[in-house]
């Protein structure tokens, strides 16, 4: 069966990752990210929507109108999301709101625009990519605990509220995946195979529960690196990062 997806974070990572076996597997993808001016996909089922999740106010209008363009949508992955790690004193107000409004209230808003459209179809899914975080809190990592853990209760009332219809909710939780979700950041995970996720290995589980029979959910899927090594890098080696969440980040 072809199915119409949409993958936000479309154009690296695991977004990126999870958008090329889509297409690999015939499936079409709507993909949503802020800029694909690097991401080289050229596949015909592929429809590239350049969109900043990050600004909540242009939001409601152009998911209602990729809703009502796109009806034929039976699928949502959500995979944008930045991290940003310190003290919670050393976070600014525009930071606190930057992370929560990019990896909670983004997917929100989207879900409610594609709810109506999907509980219609006979059979559709939404794939939520949490982390670690989201399974227990770590220091230095208050606020965006707070999103991924506030993200996976909103997929645990999904599951309930779909109960009835044809839509399954599905998290995916990764550890530490080799990604440019580190740039930037003071560590990153070690050098060795051992130690860290590849994007493909995510996009490999969120295949899994698509393409799992349909009487049946994966509610979650954990996934960690063999041996968890953490590499913490001096202030003079992060590269350098604005304020405003960048998309897209896993």
């Amino acid at each position: 069966m072809v199915r119409t997806l949409i993958v936000t974070g479309a154009s690296t990572g695991i977004g990126l990752e999870t958008t090329k076996r889509l297409l690999d597997c015939g499936h079409r993808v709507i993909g949503i990210a802020r800029n694909f001016s690097r991401t080289e996909i050229h596949a015909q089922d592929f429809l590239p929507l350049s969109l900043d999740l990050a600004d909540l106010s242009a939001l409601p209008e152009a998911f209602a109108q990729l809703a009502k363009a796109h009806p034929e949508i039976d699928g949502l992955v959500c995979c944008a999301g930045q991290g940003r790690f310190g003290g919670i004193e050393t976070f600014s107000v525009a930071q606190i709101q930057g992370l929560i409004d990019l990896n909670l209230t983004s997917p929100c808003l989207l879900v409610r625009a594609l709810m109506p459209g999907l509980k219609k179809s006979k059979a559709a899914d939404i794939v939520f990519l949490g982390s670690e975080a989201a399974l227990v809190g770590g220091g230095q990592g208050a606020v965006y605990s707070a999103t991924k853990f506030a993200l996976r209760g909103f997929a645990q009332a999904l599951r309930q509220e779909c109960a009835k219809s044809a839509v399954r909710v599905t998290m995916i939780n990764p550890g530490m995946v080799k990604t440019d979700f580190f740039e930037g950041l003071s560590f990153s995970p070690g050098s060795d195979a051992e130690n860290y996720i590849e994007a493909e290995d995510v996009a490999e589980a969120i295949i899994t529960a698509l393409e799992m029979r349909r009487g049946t959910v994966i509610d979650e899927i954990n996934l960690s690196p063999l041996k968890k090594v953490i590499v913490h890098r001096p202030q003079g080696d992060r590269r350098k990062t604005s304020l405003k969440p960048k998309l897209p980040k896993t």
